[in-house]
């Protein structure tokens, strides 16, 4: 089962309402949108793991190929690409990158066409290597189409090399397409000293001792088996010496030490290596590597590292772990006081890690994700709850389909000092979220303390293709549950940088609109938001104190509250930059150019409808398709008029005269009714007989791909009687509506 949410969020783009602020601090620094460089350089320090390589960018190097991007879009190469750009090279053309300090390995992030394999040559100082680059599509290439919003994915492989040379500071090597190899986009080199294998430790059981075959060709499984029941009985740990050992079916590891002679030497070549339904003691995994083959994603397998219990107090250190479904997907009973540390974790076709509900008191640090298939490290607590868990100094670059980091659930969680870089659609950087994913299976809402402190994001957030607007770098989501009463939510001391849309995003993405509230934020920096900094479309409130923006694209606050209610942002002191600049209106804005905002919009309305449950009429119906429905509350049921019989009007009698600015106009979110067009005048009334147009005949266009709702604003005006005369109808020759909502100012 995957956490992967079907994240389909009912049309927000509806009602507008207020916006009040009060305390936490986001700073928002203004400059305008820097040309994207490496992760590394673009991860301020003292944030995500200390890793053993240096990034270089292949569009940061010298090269005669081809740039390829910048590009969001999702689906394109360059939108998954590092800093989304890479470089394309063609048969003749090289990418040739400076080294500014040792190495004697690499790891290459290539794309290759669809079904092709091959090698790309390597150059020293201008003398080729004996060793080539092994490029393949296999791996990618990877098709979800039970995801709605999913597209063709994970488009970018990682490959590794042992140079077979010592490269020094300012030396020179060259990735290039000789004769016979494979033309390729490179995104980028991980370039790293890699020390010689390790020595066998004292009072340890060698696998090829029981008859693991080195060479990869032998089945290993069965030897390793033994070894580990042999040290176990003996009170001994188990050595993996250099060598490629192949795994066709899990391993017995229980309540033993493993340890290999290092990850670039030591590699178990397997899919399904530990599934454990319960476990005995403590297990204790270090210093190899775990490459799979798994090359589709079949979520009914447990085609992972770990599925299953570890063991209280085990220990997973300084392992490479590619080309699994999932490294360590953890679930059942003896999975507290665990420590996942000082790993690597690429090409994963689901989550890098997921605490699968039951786990405790356990900690994820100093790992570093590149290219997961869905959220790169996430907690569900699904059938219990995970309780008082930590990720921290964690860097996660382009998780493909998913968040950075999910929390779905559970209870006094932390997430500190990560780095998050280069989100991909259908998620955030962090996402805190409410969302269940499997209805009556125990799911545990968020409570206690959920702290996200000091963490970064880079470039994080992406366009939702089943919302039609996006997702922030950092969103709070009351997909299935409220978040407030027994949680508290602080956001303290986060950066978000250049992000592609906004920064804090406030939803209910099932379109329930529930309420987020419990949030606090104290001390952020947002620098060259593309849109807003906050974007809040539910029910609730934020407080916000020592905020600053700058840079920002559009406005500081998008307050569009779906379906209805209100949102206030209590602004405390300390912020800079961004609380004053409201976006006007339910049209979610198009990315800008950065520079801060310069004039100040209207404020939006307080959001309250008072149309839902007022006595209301039509000129016409048919069948039970009665006006009241417009005003139950309820957007799949609806109001029909008769046939081909316009204009068709109807009205609604808010009790009293109110104060009004904005009508919201909806029909039901089926994908089954198709896009429409209906033609409209908005007019009002304070005494029912003399009517005022409000908004002057036009279209209004209903989508299902975007919630089937649209929105007509206007100066506020008292109305005690709000009419909508339809004039025509593309897709049915009458007038229809689910909902008439209207907004006080």
């Amino acid at each position: 089962m995957t956490d992967l949410p079907v994240r389909r969020l009912a049309p927000l783009a509806a009602a507008l309402t207020a916006v009040v602020l009060t305390a936490a601090t986001i700073t928002v620094l203004s400059t305008a949108p820097a040309a994207l460089a490496a992760p590394s350089a673009d991860i301020p320090a003292g944030y995500g793991a200390s890793v053993p390589f240096t990034t270089y960018e292949a569009e940061s190097a010298a090269t005669n190929g081809s740039a390829v991007g910048p590009d969001h879009t999702q689906g394109t190469v360059a939108s998954e690409a590092s800093g989304r750009r890479a470089v394309r090279l063609d048969p003749g053309q090289h990418v040739e990158f400076t080294l500014a300090g040792q190495a004697n390995a690499v790891v290459v992030a290539h794309n290759v066409p669809r079904g092709q394999s091959g090698s790309l040559s390597v150059y020293l100082n201008g003398q080729k290597l004996p060793g080539k680059l092994a490029l393949t599509a296999r791996f990618g290439y990877l098709e979800t189409a039970w995801i709605p919003g999913a597209k063709t994915h994970q488009l970018f492989q990682h490959a590794r090399l042992l140079l077979g040379r010592q490269a020094n500071a300012g030396d020179r090597v060259r990735l290039q397409v000789d004769g016979g190899d494979l033309p390729a986009i490179i995104d980028l080199a991980d370039f790293e000293q890699v020390a010689g294998p390790a020595g066998q430790p004292a009072n340890s059981v060698s696998i090829t001792a029981t008859g693991a075959d080195p060479s990869g060709g032998g089945d290993s499984t069965g030897a390793i088996n033994r070894a580990i029941a042999q040290a176990r009985a003996q009170g001994r740990s188990v050595w993996i010496p250099p060598g490629d050992f192949r795994v066709t079916n899990k391993l017995e590891i229980d309540n033993v030490t493993v340890r290999g002679a290092g990850p670039w030497h030591a590699t178990l070549r397997g899919t399904h290596l530990i599934d454990n339904a319960s476990t005995s003691g403590t297990l204790r995994l270090h210093d190899f590597a775990v490459i799979g083959e798994v090359a589709q994603r079949v979520d009914e397998r447990p085609d992972n590292f770990v599925n299953g219990s570890l063991g209280n107090g085990s220990v997973v250190s300084n392992i490479w772990i590619q080309h699994q479904k999932v490294g360590l997907w953890l679930v059942g009973p003896n999975n507290n006081n665990l420590t996942i540390e000082n790993s690597r974790f690429l090409d994963l076709k689901a989550d890098g890690l997921n605490f699968n509900g039951t786990v405790t008191n356990s900690v994820v640090r100093n790992n570093f994700l590149r290219n997961t298939g869905d959220d790169a490290l996430a907690m569900w607590s699904i059938h219990s709850a995970n309780r008082g868990n930590t990720f921290s100094h964690n860097t996660i670059v382009q998780p493909n389909l998913a968040n950075g980091i999910a929390i779905y659930g559970g209870t006094d969680t932390t997430v500190s000092r990560n780095a998050i870089v280069d989100t991909n659609a259908l998620g955030s950087g962090i996402a805190i979220s409410n969302q269940e994913f499997l209805a009556g299976r125990g799911f545990t809402p968020l409570a206690g303390t959920i702290a996200v402190r000091d963490n970064v994001t880079v470039r994080a957030g992406a366009m939702n293709p089943n919302w039609g607007h996006p997702m922030s770098a950092l969103r709070i989501d009351s997909y299935d549950h409220p978040v407030e009463g027994g949680v508290r939510v602080e956001l303290t001391g986060n950066q978000f940088l250049d992000s592609p849309y906004s920064a804090i995003q406030a939803v209910s993405g099932g379109g329930k609109g529930l309420p987020v509230s419990s949030v606090h934020i104290n001390g952020a920096t947002v620098r060259d938001a593309r849109t807003v900094v906050l974007q809040a479309e539910t029910r609730g409130s934020i407080t916000a104190a020592n905020v600053t923006a700058t840079g920002t694209g559009r406005a500081g606050v998008y307050n569009c509250p779906y379906p209805n209610g209100s949102f206030s942002l209590q602004a405390g002191g300390g912020n800079n930059g961004w609380q004053d600049h409201v976006w006007a209106g339910c049209t979610w804005p198009e990315p800008g150019g950065g520079g801060n905002p310069t004039t100040t919009s209207t404020p939006p309305p307080g959001g309250v409808n008072v149309a839902q449950g007022k006595p209301i009429s039509a000129g016409s119906n048919v069948f039970d398709l009665v006006a009241a429905r417009a005003v139950d509350g309820n957007a799949d049921s609806y109001w029909e008029s008769a046939s081909n019989a316009f204009p068709q009007e109807i009205t609604v009698d808010l009790g009293s005269t109110h104060q009004v600015n904005r009508v919201g106009l909806a029909l039901p979110p089926n994908p089954a009714w198709g896009a429409r067009t209906q033609t409209a005048t908005i007019l009002g009334s304070a005494n029912g007989s003399g009517y005022t147009e409000l908004v002057g005949a036009r279209g209004y266009t209903f989508d299902p791909a975007t919630g089937n709702t649209a929105t007509a604003g206007f100066p506020v005006t008292g109305v005690r009687y709000l009419r909508v005369r339809i004039t025509g109808n593309t897709g049915w020759p009458a007038g229809q509506l689910a909902e008439l909502r209207v907004f006080t100012a």
